[in-house]
């Protein structure tokens, strides 16, 4: 680096400056540098009518004839709240907390047991719950007891599956909770004319509170008085830097003091405040059931229609053409109900989701609502939060846009900045410049502070004289606001510095980078309040918040892994727009405005919702906006996954198909989020992305295995029953289910490979691919159960009979070895059936994982064992000798090996036809899209009752929000109507006061 001792000749004073250009006959230019984010800011103004008045109409509220709420005075604050700088007393403060409630936020608990209990309340359970009515009611009659057996095993299978529900959701809650949490606790306000300390939960409308440096504003308030104050609202609002206070401005609760000590008067408090309408949005309109609810409806739809149709053929055939008993007919029905309806299925899903999230939590993501891991693997857009998401959430110099307007280097530059920053009690300005050196030592090394100025708001800027060691010479550094600098600047401060310098902070600001100015001059005498030789700009550095180190890469995955990435953020247009350029996502962003505005007249979007589609991202938004983004995405179909870090992302979160809260989120994010990540970065969503598609191909696997299963059970015994009035023992069936569903949940650590693209669930595939499986299976059946009664072919070929037969007559269909050799038969093959449906090609090319391998044989050798040594007098079975155990093996392998070629042959014919119908139909939606981009709404979930029914339960975070009142109602806002939001609260809480007087008007 050069050495920055550097000595110049004093330059003429700014005041010759100005009489040449006088005599030049050219008036001075009055130069206004437009740093970003500096604005123009309205004095405040009284209303313009009696502001009695404008409490009795809404409509009132927003004449700016009457009252301009985004100017209005502190003065007409207090009169509306009926308050003064002086606070409430008692009385009146206890009268308020009845009229506006405590100041938080309050939820319901829900019963435990009857939490358990909804579990059970959906049609695949109601069908469990049927067939054990069936088993322990029903049954009992015909001179016979009970089926005990049966009742138990269904009922063990109800609760386990409820128990896993249960502990899954009891966490539900934590959205509200942690909202709640992270309201201060203590606040202090002024009671009866005298200062105390009381719980944050007392305060009311009309209060005056103080808070100082490290402490959370308590509710909403206007400032009364303000002294270099710095309220850090990134949680809330999305700002990346602390914003400066000054008395007349609002402040929300939750955010925090960074510097300064401020008195106000509370506006809002609890439900009603900004951080309180947040909380609303978290649960709210989340009238749908769970994306992996509406497929099970589907898949439980399909299972249930083929049990219903064989039931109904049943009752209609067995008892007036065949004569059954009561007894008789009701097991046969009852084979259909345990064997058809796939039992385990929500259970293995959970167990497999569960397994799932371990293994995720292997990769710092933690996941706090299983079903997420299902959704994750189906998401399109991921909208993400920019400040502390994408970013940092630090700010930084960026060394490549350091501009210099003197004899001094870049590095020069930026070490002469760190000696005008504090190194201990830093603001954020001060830490950036200073840990810009990378060695925070150098901002003091070399030199002896003589005399300090730190930043206050009058003067915008910080000041450093200090003794260079080397030389012991005198020097001066100053640091701040351009125009603020400029003005100081006396020395070689020409017209060409100047335009320069105008031209580089506009460059700066179009692009959201915030411009800090360096100017330099030496003291020739030793005296460290005296003047020096002028001050000189010798450099201007751009401020940002820098994305994290591999946040590009994260994007970059994402878009290769087909899912579009949108960044929607609380800050300023310019700096979302200079981000997304930075990481590759695109400047193509819009102003929350366009949101409540909607494309402009002429503009290439005919729609919001195109517009929404078309857009990198949006900026400027509040908890509303990015609640309705999520919304209207989800509304045309689809599953949107939220990133973000603070309260203000927390509806948006909760809306989210699945909400990601990153490292170091605020408790009311994780709260709200479905994974939260443990380890700083986006990386970690990637191996989310990744392991949830693995999952997600697990479960697809087994829904169609049990899909399969279902047609094979209800066709094969149905037809058996008419054709032969076969009897199979319930019992019997329910074991084959027991030791099937054991084995299928080794499928939660199968080897499996992720796809490429988005999952999505093809229920017409999967129920065409179950459809050929089962009836195959039912066949497979069929022809033995034909062989063994019609002929003698295994008597004959392999010397094995049924000891109750006699040799040359007719065989009885109801032998009870014979139920056993059908038992095994049916067991075997359909356990089997899974390596069909979890490879892609030949079974043999795709390894299972040993956990499936060892289940699998350890149940062949359960079914073999009961199958040689089961004399069960109970359920109707009796031992078979080791030949028949033979024969069927050699039966399931032949019937086995063709499913390969039944897996191509549909894939070739139906499967082919089914995609390339959907392929006409996106096509078809296409070309009636303006854009090309099909806008075609799904329905929502909440019209279908049926869906519904498969609801997780967590509806107490609905009537948590109903409970306070809040949500219901809530006012839109854009970035730029924060006093205008303030002042709104002001009147909904004059007119509350209004209609409950406490004095006489």
């Amino acid at each position: 680096m050069s050495d920055p001792k550097v000595e110049k000749e004093a330059g003429p004073a700014a005041g010759e400056i100005t009489q040449e250009n006088a005599q030049g006959g050219e008036p001075a230019k009055k130069r206004e540098y437009k740093d970003f984010g500096k604005e123009e800011v309205a004095k405040d103004q009284h209303a313009r009518v009696d502001m009695n008045t404008i409490t009795l109409k809404a409509e009132d509220l927003y004449d700016k004839e009457k009252v301009d709420l985004e100017t209005i005075v502190i003065e007409d604050v207090f009169q509306l709240l009926e308050s003064s700088d002086q606070g409430l007393n008692t009385a009146e403060a206890e009268r308020r907390i009845g009229l506006f409630g405590p100041n938080k936020l309050e939820h319901e608990e829900q019963n435990p047991f009857l939490q358990f209990l909804s579990f059970m309340w959906n049609p695949l359970s109601w069908v469990m719950e049927a067939a054990a009515l069936v088993a322990i009611v029903l049954s009992n009659g015909g001179g016979e007891a009970p089926d005990w057996e049966d009742f138990v095993g269904i009922i063990s299978l109800l609760i386990i599956n409820s128990g896993i529900g249960f502990y899954e959701e009891r966490g539900a809650g934590n959205a509200v909770k942690a909202l709640m949490d992270s309201l201060a606790p203590k606040a202090r306000v002024r009671r009866d004319g005298k200062w105390q300390e009381i719980e944050s939960a007392h305060l009311v409308p009309g209060d005056m509170v103080a808070f100082k440096i490290g402490d959370i504003v308590p509710a909403d308030c206007r400032l009364t008085e303000a002294v270099n104050v710095s309220i850090d609202q990134a949680a809330l609002t999305g700002e990346s830097l602390p914003q400066s206070k000054k008395a007349g401005d609002q402040c929300f609760s939750g955010s925090t003091c960074k510097a300064g000590e401020a008195e106000g008067v509370v506006i809002a408090t609890g439900a009603n405040t900004f951080f309180g309408r947040a909380a609303s949005l978290v649960g709210q309109g989340d009238d749908s059931t769970g994306h992996l609810q509406k497929i099970l409806a589907q898949i439980g739809s399909f299972c249930l229609v083929a049990i219903g149709i064989f039931v109904f053929l049943e009752i209609v055939i067995l008892y007036p053409a065949f004569g059954y008993s009561y007894r008789r007919g009701l097991n046969n029905i009852l084979v259909l109900l345990i064997g058809g309806i796939p039992i385990a299925m929500p259970t293995v899903l959970s167990v497999t989701l569960a397994v799932g999230a371990q293994q995720l939590a292997k990769h710092k993501a933690i996941v706090t609502r299983i079903t997420a891991i299902e959704e994750l693997a189906g998401v399109t857009i991921l909208c993400s939060d920019k400040t502390g998401t994408l970013t940092t959430n630090k700010l930084t110099i960026d060394k490549n846009l350091v501009k210099t307007y003197g004899p001094f280097s870049p590095d020069d530059v930026m070490l002469l900045a760190a000696y005008a920053s504090r190194v201990e009690n830093q603001d954020a300005i001060d830490s950036c410049v200073v840990g810009s050196l990378g060695d925070t030592s150098r901002a003091r090394a070399g030199i002896k502070l003589m005399d300090f100025k730190p930043f206050n708001p009058v003067d915008k800027r910080t000041e450093i004289t200090y003794r260079e060691e080397s030389t012991g010479k005198l020097k001066r550094v100053t640091k701040g606001m351009t125009g603020k600098i400029i003005e100081l600047c006396t020395r070689n401060k020409t017209d060409e510095v100047e335009n320069r310098l105008e031209a580089d902070v506009e460059e700066f600001a179009s692009r959201g980078l915030r411009a800090l100015a360096i100017a330099y001059e030496e003291l020739d005498h030793d005296d460290v309040e005296g003047e020096g030789n002028g001050f000189e700009l010798i450099g201007l550095l751009a401020i940002f918040d820098p994305p994290r180190d591999d946040t590009k890469q994260t994007i970059d995955d994402a878009l290769a892994l087909g899912i579009k990435v949108k960044m929607v953020t609380g800050d300023q247009l310019a700096i979302a727009k200079e981000t997304g350029r930075r990481l590759g996502l695109g400047d193509h962003m819009y102003p929350a405005k366009v949101l409540k505005d909607g494309p402009a007249p002429g503009s290439k979007h005919g729609t919001l919702d195109e517009m929404i589609l078309d857009a990198d991202g949006f900026a400027g938004v509040f908890p509303e906006h990015k609640y309705e983004i999520v919304k209207r995405l989800q509304g045309l179909g689809h599953l949107c996954a939220m990133t973000g870090d603070g309260a203000n992302d927390a509806p948006a979160l909760s809306r989210a198909n699945v909400g990601i809260a990153v490292e170091g989120a605020t408790d009311a994010a994780r709260g709200a989020a479905d994974i939260v990540l443990t380890e700083p970065g986006l990386s970690t969503i990637i191996h989310a992305i990744r392991g949830a598609r693995v999952i997600f191909q697990r479960m697809r696997n087994y829904s169609i295995y049990a899909c399969a299963v279902t047609i094979r059970i209800v066709v094969c015994f149905g037809i058996l029953a008419f054709a032969y009035k076969f009897d199979f023992p319930p019992f019997m069936v329910l074991v084959i289910a027991l030791l099937n569903d054991g084995t299928i949940m080794t499928l939660s650590v199968d080897r499996v490979l992720p796809s490429n693209t988005p999952d999505s669930w093809d229920l017409a595939e999967i129920f065409a691919f179950a459809v050929a499986y089962g009836l195959y299976l039912t066949m497979s059946t069929i022809a033995l159960v034909i062989i063994i009664i019609e002929t003698d072919f295994f008597e004959n070929k392999f010397g094995v009979f049924l000891s109750n037969h006699q040799y040359g007559s007719r065989k009885e269909a109801n032998d009870r070895e014979l139920h056993t050799i059908i038992y095994l038969q049916v067991a075997v093959i359909s356990q089997a059936l899974i390596f069909i449906t979890r490879s892609h090609g030949f079974f043999f090319m795709e390894r299972p994982s040993t956990a499936l391998m060892v289940a699998f044989c350890i149940a062949q050798l359960i079914s073999s064992i009961i199958a040689g040594f089961g004399n069960w007098g109970f359920t109707d079975i009796h031992a078979i000798t080791g030949g028949w155990i033979g024969i069927i093996w050699v039966w399931n392998i032949l019937w086995f090996v063709p499913m390969d070629f039944i897996k191509f042959a549909m894939k070739a014919t139906v499967i082919k036809s089914l995609r390339e119908r959907k392929a006409r139909q996106i096509a078809q939606a296409v070309s009636q899209s303006a854009e090309g981009v099909p806008l075609v709404r799904t329905q929502s979930r909440a019209q279908s009752i049926h869906e519904s029914l498969y609801s997780n339960r967590v509806g107490f975070l609905q009537r948590a929000a109903r409970r306070v009142g809040f949500g219901q109602n809530a006012p839109r806002m854009s970035h730029n109507e924060l006093q205008r939001f303030g002042s709104i609260q002001a009147q909904q809480t004059g007119n509350v006061l209004a209609r409950n007087p406490s004095r006489t008007h």
